[in-house]
């Protein structure tokens, strides 16, 4: 199995993300990798570590997710592995519930989001995104 971690779906992934059932409720889990050291877009200088500045983005996104009608439903730090074996950990785990795709695209189209994502991008190395759906 290969895993790459990426900071936005390609072109296939997002085709595919707007596809079929755009109604029912997704939880997106999200495997999260941290820079060390925070990178800006726009070249400011910061101290930040890339956990601290993605902390900024976790804050704002609550906010975001709410007027969608979404929230977190649980966000974690990674501390071991138990089972199974990978090159490297990732060091949070989150996951997000969105009352549908449409609701998601919503939100990351808001430019107020985008504004928060600015701390996403320069705090992420990279992460996997896994769009999920309840269990009947």
């Amino acid at each position: 199995m290969k895993v790459k971690n990426k900071l936005k779906p390609n072109a296939k992934q997002m085709a595919g993300f707007v596809i079929g059932d755009t109604k029912s409720p997704i939880q997106m889990v999200n495997l999260l990798k941290f820079k060390d050291k925070a990178e800006y877009k726009d070249g400011r200088e910061t101290e930040l570590t890339g956990e601290e500045a993605y902390s900024i983005y976790s804050e704002e996104v609550k906010k975001h997710l709410e007027k969608v009608g979404g929230k977190i439903v649980f966000s974690g730090i990674v501390s071991r592995l138990f089972l199974g074996e990978v090159e490297e950990l990732w060091d949070w785990v989150a996951i997000a519930l969105y009352p549908n795709k449409q609701a998601m695209l919503k939100m990351i189209m808001n430019k107020d989001y985008q504004k928060s994502e600015i701390h996403r991008s320069a705090g992420l190395a990279g992460q996997l995104n896994i769009e999920t759906k309840p269990h009947q």
